[in-house]
């Protein structure tokens, strides 16, 4: 148990220095993530040190389980490669450009119609897309309009991590721990609707606080010259394959047919579809190549070693200690774990965390649950750490010449999050 313990910890605080201050790392034209190799050298440790026997790592990860790691990681990636094809045919670069062109006003009117799209977005495809997607243009528009990106840029990130809570599909933290109970789509949205309505309107006016002196004036008025391209027929094959995806995925449970099988069937279609289509009218399929090595694959090598570690835990009985702590099964359960996941979702980050509290809560507490569930979306916005969203938007920024620090996106993370984890964790106990 003490070993197993030591390496865990060891392992999460290297992480967290490396998400800090070096995330990645160039090697010729490939980056590779400090953040997961530190993480795979955390899970080899457990092995070789027998913390954990590989027999038992290896039915953890391949068991015919609803919390099977390699269904999870499949169902998530399929829903990030069917967002990423719609992006691919100009439809969130289309929308950004648009609301950017088209938002006449002031300052306030921009920060609130990026704040509605970019959630409307993120409910129905992925925040890590929405953000990859959306910062780019928000960044380069402030520059040549002379105005502060930041309060349209935190917009853009709180909003994406905060609706994400709306649908299972929208976070792989919600896939991991609401299949752990056996939640159905349709159960979780019933359930989630009402808090994600809650912890949105609630971060909104946190946000407006925080920023209400830097959104007076007007805009500037500029002319974006630059045309998205919109391949038309790609994007009506690509938001209809969404749309009926995730139709599908509401009756899965009726139908018998698991959630990962729907998503890997539609991403399979996407891919096999644009295939043809590119091979048809360009006689070279590169593009689709393009697209399938923009998916999160990072997220494999980083949720199989946590797991590992995880596991590792389970195995020597450290997890049954923190249940018999932690669990009640009362509705205060709700609270509890909203505020706790939030905070260790900084400590872990929220995939980890998530790992965690599964086997924490167990088929114990519905209430922990979904406590659980909003703690690793929201905590996603109190520092760099909470999430791999974060560490993607910084890098984003770098690139695009923002300055963000680290003190700044905990400054305004705290402040907008304290608020939003609690309400949004007590509406709990009126939807749970």
């Amino acid at each position: 148990m003490v070993i197993s313990l030591i390496i865990a910890i060891l392992t999460v605080s290297a992480m967290i220095i490396s998400v800090i201050f070096k995330p990645y790392v160039k090697i010729g034209k490939v980056n590779i993530g400090l953040y997961y190799v530190v993480c795979l050298l955390g899970a080899s440790l457990i092995l070789l040190t027998s913390s954990l026997p590989i027999g038992v790592a290896i039915k953890g990860i391949t068991e015919k389980t609803a919390i099977n790691p390699l269904k999870i990681l499949a169902l998530f990636i399929s829903m990030a490669i069917l967002s990423l094809f719609l992006g691919d045919a100009g439809f969130f670069d289309y929308v950004a450009n648009y609301i950017i062109a088209n938002t006449k006003g002031g300052k306030i009117k921009l920060f609130l119609s990026i704040y509605i799209v970019v959630s409307l977005l993120t409910v129905f495809t992925s925040n890590d897309i929405i953000i990859l997607t959306f910062t780019p243009p928000i960044c380069i528009f402030c520059k040549k309009t002379k105005i502060n990106p930041i309060p349209f840029l935190v917009a853009e990130f709180i909003g994406a991590n905060t609706w994400s809570m709306a649908l299972i599909v929208g976070n792989p933290t919600n896939v991991y721990l609401a299949t752990s109970f056996g939640i159905t789509f349709t159960d979780y949205f019933l359930t989630m609707a009402l808090p994600t309505i809650v912890g949105g309107t609630v971060s909104l006016i946190m946000m407006f606080m925080l920023f209400k002196n830097q959104l007076k004036g007007e805009i500037e008025r500029i002319e974006i010259k630059e045309k998205v391209a919109v391949k038309k027929v790609q994007l009506f094959f690509s938001l209809s394959l969404l749309i009926i995806c995730i139709i599908f995925l509401a009756v899965s449970d009726f139908i018998g047919v698991p959630m990962w099988i729907v998503c890997v069937v539609s991403a399979g279609i996407a891919i096999i579809f644009n295939f043809i289509y590119e091979l048809i009218k360009n006689k070279n399929p590169v593009g689709v190549f393009k697209v399938l090595k923009k998916a999160p694959y990072e997220l494999v090598p980083f949720v199989l070693s946590m797991f590992v570690i995880v596991l590792s835990l389970s195995f020597n009985n450290v997890t049954d200690k923190l249940s018999s702590l932690l669990i009640s099964d009362a509705k205060r359960d709700g609270v509890v774990f909203g505020v706790l996941s939030s905070l260790s979702s900084n400590l872990l980050n929220n995939i980890p965390m998530s790992v965690l509290f599964e086997k924490i809560i167990g088929s114990t507490s519905r209430y922990a649950l979904f406590g659980a569930i909003v703690g690793s979306n929201l905590g996603a916005f109190i520092t760099p750490v909470g999430a791999l969203a974060g560490i993607m938007w910084k890098k984003i920024l770098q690139e695009n010449g923002v300055d963000f620090s680290v003190k700044s996106f905990i400054f305004y993370g705290i402040i907008t999050a304290m608020p939003t984890v609690l309400l949004t964790s007590l509406s709990l106990l009126l939807f749970v």
